[in-house]
């Protein structure tokens, strides 16, 4: 594919030109055409580069969402650096890990988030730091968002490639220890123009943005497709009240809803008002970050009779889009054809090619896959092989070529559309005084997808541990939706000859034993 911009920042300029005076964000009250998107970024990006930012650095973003997080998204981008956009439920350890392993060299950070940030923080970042939304400290080295963007510094457009890293999404990977995925802009590109094909996309189009902003599939689905097609964003800083949420959604005429399969389970069952049954613009909604069920599909779709659910997949080293249905031919239980210009392949552990409709492993290539894992080449090499990606994740396909998934990552465990790796959560159970060994597997849940569940088996000689001390361990290092919702002691696991534990063994004493279902 061949593609008009090389980088956000180009893309938000060439829009500018086109569409100067068109609301590029709305938020709240507030709206923001493309040439003060523009201007924002132009005095932020100066900014940056007087403090000392340079091209390859790396600028974290710990935001919600807001206006702010896309102005830094181009204010970065227009001076070579990389963004590492940070999830904001991360606990203070996990904060410290990915701004050393990343390096980051400057943070751009909600104030409502101070406590983790100024805890997680490395001493030599705390005076890095610009604040959004109206940070009040008697610490004159702390600078505010709006402060940064009247500094009126000029810095020249940084001459880049394509293929320069545009941003490193974190994703844990089976070593418990997040990676960073370094995506190009070709990468991200390449998801938008897909996307405008397959979905018929333009310019008219409206996204409602509720998810949070760190998250691949909302970064690039939800913001960087309209922003390339020249469209608007609809901006929700929180899902609470939800209320607001549709009310923005008339109010603002959205025609792309882009959400989760937890948010697709409450719309069911909600009694939405009439006048919003009757004057919505929406056209298509959007499904990704996890399983959507069958007749949630059914559902959506009897009662926006107006509107296309489409169910897609992907993962963050994938842009993150692979494939999705498209509203003139979609497939139940499928999550759709490769997205133009991707290819996807069924195989065998050998990387052999399986008939068609047999079950194998999913691995995927085109211009979406990630450039490798910040820093580490040998994960990479696992990873990608010969340009196709491992996805880890199991399926088979039809002779339409549509994608269905008849298993996900072997351990990964899916709550609210956010990956929970088992592992990270075990070797710190496993630390733990009393305990000899851990496994942790997920369940079924009405509310969340899933839920992590712990079995956990005793040093010898010991009969019992203080439960309720280790959940306040827990709670001291991990985000509160990693934290296992359930915790079993039980004599012996269950494990291989090679003394590896034995999951599925598990899930299914789960299920007899507590009815809880297993996933």
């Amino acid at each position: 594919m061949s593609y008009p911009f090389a980088t956000f920042y180009e893309m938000v300029v060439h829009n500018a030109d086109m569409r100067g005076s068109k609301t590029a964000l709305f938020m709240d009250k507030e709206k923001v055409s493309y040439k003060e998107l523009l201007s924002k970024a132009d005095n932020l990006a100066g900014y940056l580069h007087q403090y000392g930012i340079n091209q390859g650095d790396r600028v974290a973003l710990f935001l919600r969402n807001s206006v702010e997080f896309v102005v830094s998204l181009i204010a970065i981008s227009k001076i070579g650096a990389i963004t590492v956009p940070i999830n904001t439920f991360l606990k203070e350890e996990e904060l410290n890990y990915i701004l050393e392993d990343s390096q980051t060299s400057f943070i751009i950070a909600s104030e409502i988030h101070e406590k983790v940030i100024r805890a997680g923080c490395p001493k030599k970042l705390l005076d890095h730091i610009v604040w959004e939304g109206g940070f009040q400290s008697s610490d004159i080295k702390d600078v505010h968002f709006t402060d940064a963007l009247n500094k009126q510094y000029h810095v020249n457009f940084a001459k880049q490639s394509i293929s320069d890293t545009a941003v490193l999404i974190y994703t844990s990977g089976t070593t418990g220890k997040p990676k960073g995925a370094m995506l190009s802009y070709k990468n991200i590109f390449s998801n938008s123009q897909s996307g405008i094909i397959r979905a018929h996309i333009t310019p008219k189009d409206r996204s409602i943005v509720f998810l949070p902003m760190f998250h691949s599939f909302t970064l690039s689905i939800g913001v960087l497709l309209l922003l390339y097609v020249g469209g608007s964003i609809v901006i929700i800083k929180s899902i609470q009240p939800f209320s607001n949420i549709f009310k923005q959604t008339l109010l603002k005429k959205v025609t792309l809803f882009f959400a989760i399969p937890d948010v697709y389970n409450a719309l069911v069952k909600a009694k939405l008002p009439w006048y919003f049954m009757w004057f919505n613009s929406i056209r298509i909604f959007v499904s990704g970050a996890a399983a959507l069920q069958e007749k949630t599909l059914l559902a959506m779709n009897e009662k926006f009779k107006n509107a296309k659910l489409l169910e897609g997949y992907g993962l963050s080293e994938s842009g993150p889009a692979v494939c999705i249905n498209p509203s003139e031919k979609t497939k139940i239980k499928s999550v759709g054809p490769a997205m133009p210009g991707y290819e996807i392949k069924i195989v065998d552990d050998n990387l052999i090619e399986l008939p068609m409709g047999e079950v194998g492993n999913i691995i995927c290539r085109g211009d979406n896959i990630m450039k490798g894992y910040w820093n580490r080449p040998e994960a990479t090499e696992e990873t990608i092989i010969n340009g196709w990606l491992l996805t880890g994740d199991m399926g088979y396909m039809d002779k339409d070529g549509y994608l269905y998934i008849v298993d996900r990552k072997k351990d990964l465990i899916i709550s609210k559309g956010i990956n929970i790796y088992p592992r990270e959560i075990e070797e710190l159970i496993d630390g733990f005084e009393g305990v000899k060994v851990s496994a942790v597997v997920g369940a079924f849940d009405d509310q969340c997808g899933e839920i992590p569940v712990a079995y956990i088996e005793l040093d010898d000689g010991t009969t019992d541990i203080n439960e309720s001390e280790l959940k306040q361990y827990l709670k001291e290092h991990l985000a509160n939706f990693k934290l296992p919702k359930h915790i079993y002691v039980i004599e012996t696991l269950p494990k291989n000859a090679t003394g590896k534990v034995l999951k599925r063994v598990l899930k299914q004493q789960l299920l007899e034993a507590s009815g809880v279902n297993p996933c």
